[in-house]
C-alpha cells in the first residue's frame, strides 16, 4: 500500500496555489510572442486561450474530485482510457512543466542576474521539502504583491498620457487590418502557457481538504480571477504599446509604464517579474514534484521516487529528483522556445483530460459533453498551430517517451 500525503489544504490555500501559478512570470513574458502571431487581433486570442482553460479546467475539476489522488491526468488516464494514456499524460506533464520551471527560473534570473536563477531553484526546493502548507503560505504573500504590480500597470497603462493610439482599446480592430486566423490560433497557444496554473490544484488533490467541494470551487475561482487580471492587462498594454512595440519589447509591462510616462515605475515592474517568476516556480515544482510520485507508484518511473517523507508528508525525492532536472535543464534552456515547448506537452495533457471526461457518466458528475468536446478539439488544434520548432520538439520528446513506455512493458519492468 503506497503512503499517502496528508489532506491540509482548504480552498483558499488551493485557489493561492493556483493563482501563484497562472499568474506568475507568464503575464511578464507571453504577451510579447503572442502579440508577434496575432498582432492586433490579441485581444481574440485572448479570449481563445480563456475558452480552452475553461474547457479543461472543467474536466479536470470533475475529474480530480472523482479521483482525489496526486498525479492528475496522469491519473485520470490510467483509470478512464487505459495505462498508456495516462503515462503519456504523465510524460507530457512532466517533461513540459519541467521546461516551464526553467521557463521561469530564466525569467527571475533575467530581472535580477541569470547566476541566480540556480540559486533560485534549489532555494525554493528546500521550501517544498518543508511541507505544502508552508509553501502554500510563501504562495499567499507572492500572490498578493504580484497582484498589486499588475494593478499598478494596469492603472497606469490605462490613464497614462504618453500612450500610442490603438483601436482595440476601445475594442475595434485597426482601420484596414485582417485578421490572422493562423496567427491567432498561435497567439492562443502561446497565451495557454500563462493559464495553465489550475492543474496545480488538480496534481495536489490528494493534499485538499473535502476534494469533491473545494476542488472545483478552488479551480473556478482562481480561473476567473486569472482571466479578468489578463484581460485587463491585454489592453492596458495594446493602449500603451501598440502591436507592434508590444510584440518586440524583451519586457513588455515594463514598456507599457515607461511609455505611459511612468518609468519610475519600471524596477518596481522588475520586482513583481521576478517575485511572480518564484511563486510560478514553486507552484509547478510542487505540481511536476506530485505526478513523478503519481508514476513512480505505478512504477513507470523509478519506484524509489514514491517515498513519502514520515514525518512533513511531502515527497522528499520526487521533489529533489525534479529540483535537479530544472538546474540541469536552465543549462540549455531559452526562454521563448520554453514557452512553445512547455505549452504543446500541457495541451497534450489536456487533451487527454477532456478525453477522460468524456467518459464520465451523470452519476460520476460528468461535464457538459460539448465543453469536453471543445476543449479535446481546441487542444488538439493550439498545439497543431505552435511554432513548427516546438511542434517538432514536443513530437519528438513525445516519441522518446513512448519508446521508453514500450521498452520498459516489454522487458517486464
Amino acid at each position: 500500500m503506497p503512503e499517502e500525503l496528508s489532506r491540509r489544504l482548504g480552498t483558499t490555500d488551493a485557489v493561492v496555489v493556483g493563482l501563484s501559478a497562472m499568474i506568475g512570470a507568464g503575464v511578464f513574458a507571453a504577451f510579447a510572442p503572442a502579440a508577434a502571431a496575432a498582432g492586433a487581433w490579441l485581444p481574440v486570442a485572448l479570449v481563445l486561450a480563456g475558452v480552452v482553460a475553461y474547457c479543461n479546467a472543467t474536466s479536470s475539476a470533475r475529474l480530480a474530485a472523482l479521483y482525489p489522488e496526486s498525479g492528475g491526468t496522469y491519473v485520470y488516464g490510467r483509470r478512464r482510457l487505459g495505462p498508456l494514456w495516462g503515462y503519456l499524460a504523465g510524460w507530457g506533464f512532466t517533461v513540459g512543466k519541467t521546461a516551464s520551471c526553467a521557463a521561469m527560473a530564466l525569467t527571475f534570473g533575467a530581472y535580477l542576474a541569470p547566476p541566480l536563477a540556480v540559486g533560485a531553484v534549489a532555494a525554493l526546493t528546500a521550501v517544498s521539502l518543508y511541507g505544502v502548507r508552508r509553501s502554500a503560505g510563501v504562495a499567499r504573500v507572492i500572490v498578493v504583491f504580484v497582484l498589486a504590480v499588475l494593478a499598478a500597470v494596469v492603472v497606469t497603462g490605462l490613464l497614462g498620457d504618453d500612450t500610442v493610439t490603438f483601436g482595440w482599446f476601445a475594442y475595434e480592430p485597426l482601420p484596414g487590418s485582417q485578421v490572422d486566423v493562423w496567427g491567432v490560433l498561435q497567439a492562443a497557444g502561446l497565451l495557454f502557457f500563462a493559464f495553465a496554473g489550475y492543474a496545480r490544484i488538480a496534481t495536489l488533490g490528494e493534499e485538499v481538504r473535502d476534494p469533491a467541494r473545494t476542488i472545483p470551487r478552488a479551480v473556478g475561482i482562481a480561473l476567473g480571477v486569472t482571466f479578468v487580471v489578463y484581460a485587463l492587462v491585454a489592453v492596458a498594454a495594446l493602449r500603451a504599446l501598440g502591436p507592434e512595440l508590444l510584440a518586440g519589447s524583451p519586457a513588455p509591462l515594463a514598456g507599457v509604464v515607461r511609455a505611459a510616462g511612468a518609468p519610475w515605475l519600471v524596477p518596481v515592474v522588475g520586482a513583481g517579474a521576478a517575485v511572480a517568476a518564484l511563486g510560478a516556480l514553486m507552484a509547478l515544482l510542487l505540481g511536476v514534484s506530485r505526478t513523478v510520485l503519481a508514476m513512480a507508484r505505478e512504477r513507470d518511473l523509478p519506484g524509489a521516487l514514491a517515498v513519502v517523507d514520515p514525518a512533513r508528508q511531502v515527497p522528499r525525492r520526487a521533489e529533489l529528483a525534479v529540483g535537479a532536472a530544472v538546474i540541469v535543464l536552465l543549462l540549455v534552456a531559452d526562454l521563448r522556445g520554453a514557452i512553445g515547448f512547455s505549452s504543446f506537452g500541457v495541451l497534450v495533457y489536456y487533451g487527454i483530460a477532456n478525453a477522460c471526461a468524456l467518459t464520465l457518466g451523470r452519476a460520476e458528475g460528468a461535464p457538459p459533453r460539448p465543453v469536453a468536446g471543445l476543449g479535446l478539439g481546441l487542444c488538439v488544434l493550439l498545439a497543431a498551430t505552435l511554432p513548427p520548432a516546438s511542434v517538432l520538439a514536443g513530437l519528438a520528446v513525445f516519441a522518446v517517451g513512448l519508446a521508453v513506455w514500450l521498452f520498459r512493458h516489454r522487458a517486464g519492468r
